[in-house]
């Protein structure tokens, strides 16, 4: 059955391919997102550039913290709420306000403007799917970490994402509200954000510049391709049980030393490497357990972390030379 869908962060990574997957099965979608300055704007309005033609598409520019979300939410069945501040190292000293601003101001008033809605009668959401992060749960142990280990976020940003995950739970509890958060882990593919890791890897493996680690390149993460995150909101949003939290990983855990290895393998190059010293707020491990979603919303990880970080090396040489021959021309 078709669904009218508002995702806010539509211009984003997640958010742009989370948009085309629910307009390519049949779905409308109201796209939100205040184009804040984090990154570039042409980077976010490439990022739409496959929906400019879209007839089930619309994009409103505004931010959560002024836009009239009870226009918005007429007629809306599923919210997905992707916006966000995005960042740790970027979330200490003064720079926090941003992140409660954005990640839990936002998240409050877009919850408030639901509840509204639907006791008023304008609003039938039957679920909002909220994008948490594996920061929230700090220095996790090497064994798969679970949802119902504490959450000790050793980040500003962290601190935000959790917040959030927790107001939705609140109002589930005390309003009925029909929230399921997913706990995201290092998502990756075409259109990631230009600061995260793989991004800056390929592109100086592309520019034949050195590649900047932060330690000693032993940390490790659970790696999720762009489309299993996309297909876990899908999930969530038709199985999702409401009050939930749901770990989304891709299924295999490999350090930072080892997805450069994979890099030089796929580009036939030598990368050149720098190390730095480790980040503030930067965990040592993440891995994620994720029976409950594979229990609850028949979600596994269908992309593996070679085939993954291969098709975004060959969108980021794809890009970068059709630049090159812009620039010539």
């Amino acid at each position: 059955m078709k669904k009218r869908c508002l995702i806010t962060g539509v211009a984003g990574f997640i958010g742009s391919h989370l948009a085309e997957a629910l307009t390519a099965e049949g779905h409308e979608v109201l796209g939100l997102d205040s184009f804040a300055d984090y990154y570039a704007r042409e980077v976010k309005e490439s990022n739409l550039s496959g929906l400019k033609d879209e007839p089930a598409f619309e994009l409103v520019e505004g931010d959560l913290a002024g836009i009239d979300l009870g226009g918005l939410l007429r007629g809306v069945d599923w919210v997905f709420h992707q916006a966000a501040q995005a960042g740790v190292r970027a979330s200490w000293g003064d720079s926090f306000r941003t992140y409660t601003d954005n990640n839990i101001l936002g998240a409050q008033r877009l919850l408030e403007a639901v509840r509204q809605a639907v006791s008023e009668g304008n609003g039938k959401v039957s679920r909002i799917v909220y994008a948490s992060s594996s920061s929230i749960y700090g220095e996790a142990e090497e064994a798969r970490t679970p949802e119902d280990a504490t959450p000790r976020p050793i980040s500003p940003y962290g601190v935000s994402k959790l917040a959030a995950e927790q107001l939705g739970y609140l109002y589930w509890k005390q309003f009925g509200l029909p929230v399921v958060s997913l706990r995201y882990f290092t998502v990756y593919g075409p259109r990631q954000r230009p600061d995260m890791a793989f991004n800056r890897f390929i592109d100086a493996m592309l520019s034949g510049e050195e590649i900047r680690i932060y330690g000693d390149g032993e940390q490790t993460r659970d790696f999720t391709y762009v489309s299993d995150a996309v297909a876990a909101n899908l999930a969530a949003a038709e199985r999702g049980r409401n009050g939930t939290v749901y770990n989304i990983g891709g299924g295999e855990r490999a350090s930072v030393n080892r997805v450069v290895e994979i890099l030089e393998e796929i580009s036939g190059r030598r990368a050149k490497r720098s190390h730095h010293d480790r980040q503030a707020g930067d965990v040592r491990h993440t891995w994620a357990d994720v029976s409950r979603a594979d229990r609850e919303l028949s979600f596994a990880p269908r992309v593996s972390l070679r085939d993954g970080i291969q098709r975004q090396y060959e969108w980021q040489e794809r890009r970068k030379l059709d630049g090159d021959q812009q620039g010539t021309s």
